[in-house]
C-alpha cells in the first residue's frame, strides 16, 4: 500500500464510525500528516457540526502548540485557525476522503480554510458531485485526485442516494453462527451505537408480526434522544397498549404499501425473517451487529447476496455494513 493509499484508508476509517450520524450530510474523514508523521484524524460527526477536515486540522494545531482551541462552533474554529496558525501548517498534507467544500452554508468552506493555511499538498479521495460544495480542488496549487476512490464513492453512496429517495438499510443482530431470537443479543456498545442512529433516521420500518409479539418500544432512551417515526408495514390492527404507540413526539403509521420510500430520506428496517423477506428489492444496505457467541436458536431462512463494505469493532461485537447486490 503507498503512502497516500495507507493515510487515505485512516481517513476513511475514521469516516464510517459517523455513518448515517451526519444524515442529510455525507460521511467523510480526513488527515493531517507532516513527513510521515499523523498530527490529526478527524471525521465529520453531525449536520451542522464542524467538517472532517476542520476536526483534523484542529486536532494537529493542538498537538503542535499543546494549546487547545477553545470553541466547538466551526466558525470560531475557522477564525481561531485563521488567527493563530502561524504557518504551523506549511509542509503538510491533508488528506480527506471527499473534496473539501467550497460554498458557505451552516459552515465556512473548508476549501478556502485549506488554502489560508498553507497545506502544501492535499489529496481528495473522490471529486464532490454536489453543484454548490463542489469545485474546491481548484483553489489548491499541488492537488492529488482519486486515491482510493472507490472505497470513498462507497462511503458516500448513502448520501447521493437519500437525495432522491429514501435509502434503505435492515438492521439485524445475530450470534456467530446466524441465529437471531432469544433476548437481547447485542452489547451495550452495540445497543447505543442503534439509538443514535434512530434519533437521525426519517423513518424506523418493521414489520407486523414484530410488534404485535415483541410489543416494542424502539425508542432511543439510551442516549436520551427524538424517538424516531415509525412506519408499521402490516394490514393488520394492534393494541394500542403497545408500548410504541405511547411514545411522545413521534408518528405511528400502519400502512401496507411502500410508496413513502419514492420520497428522500433515511429509513432502517427492524424485523425478522418475513420482513427481510418482503423488502429485498427494496434494500439498499445490511447493517450486521454480530456477537462472539454462538446460540441453538433459529437465523434468517432468506436468500440475500450482499457485498461487505466495512466492518466496525463494538465492544464484545463487530458491526458490518453490506451492500446488497440486486441483480
Amino acid at each position: 500500500m503507498s503512502g497516500d493509499a495507507f493515510f487515505m484508508e485512516l481517513a476513511l476509517k475514521q469516516a464510517w464510525k459517523y455513518q448515517f450520524l451526519t444524515y442529510p450530510n455525507p460521511a467523510v474523514g480526513a488527515v493531517v500528516v507532516k513527513n510521515g508523521a499523523i498530527l490529526g484524524i478527524g471525521a465529520h460527526r453531525e449536520a451542522g457540526g464542524p467538517h472532517a477536515e476542520v476536526y483534523a486540522i484542529k486536532t494537529a494545531f493542538e498537538q503542535i502548540t499543546q494549546t487547545p482551541i477553545p470553541h466547538t462552533q466551526s466558525s470560531k474554529i475557522h477564525e481561531y485557525l485563521l488567527q493563530n496558525h502561524n504557518g504551523l501548517f506549511q509542509g503538510c498534507t491533508i488528506y480527506t476522503t471527499l473534496e473539501p467544500c467550497n460554498h458557505v452554508g451552516k459552515t465556512p468552506s473548508c476549501a478556502n480554510l485549506i488554502q489560508k493555511l498553507g497545506f502544501d499538498r492535499v489529496v481528495i479521495g473522490t471529486p464532490d458531485h454536489h453543484e454548490i460544495a463542489a469545485g474546491g480542488r481548484k483553489r489548491f496549487a499541488n492537488v492529488t485526485v482519486g486515491v482510493l476512490r472507490q472505497r470513498c464513492e462507497e462511503l458516500l453512496e448513502p448520501f447521493y442516494i437519500w437525495q432522491k429517495r429514501a435509502f434503505v438499510f435492515f438492521k439485524l443482530a445475530q450470534t456467530h453462527n446466524g441465529k437471531i431470537s432469544g433476548g437481547y443479543l447485542s452489547c451495550k456498545d452495540s445497543l447505543t451505537h442503534v439509538h443514535k442512529l434512530r434519533t437521525k433516521i426519517t423513518k424506523l420500518l418493521i414489520g407486523g408480526n414484530t410488534v404485535a409479539v415483541d410489543r416494542p418500544t424502539l425508542d432511543s432512551r439510551f442516549v436520551e434522544g427524538k424517538a424516531p417515526d415509525v412506519r408499521i408495514y402490516s394490514k393488520r390492527e394492534f393494541d394500542p397498549q403497545i408500548p410504541l404507540f405511547s411514545v411522545k413526539g413521534r408518528e405511528v403509521r400502519v400502512s401496507k404499501e411502500l410508496g413513502f420510500l419514492n420520497s428522500p430520506g433515511l429509513v432502517m428496517v427492524e424485523g425478522g425473517e418475513n420482513m427481510l423477506k418482503s423488502l429485498q428489492q427494496n434494500l439498499d444496505w445490511v447493517l450486521t451487529f454480530q456477537t462472539p457467541d454462538f446460540s441453538e436458536n433459529r437465523g434468517y431462512d432468506v436468500t440475500l447476496k450482499t457485498r461487505h463494505l466495512h466492518l466496525e469493532p463494538m465492544d464484545r461485537d463487530v458491526m458490518i455494513y453490506s451492500k446488497v447486490m440486486n441483480g
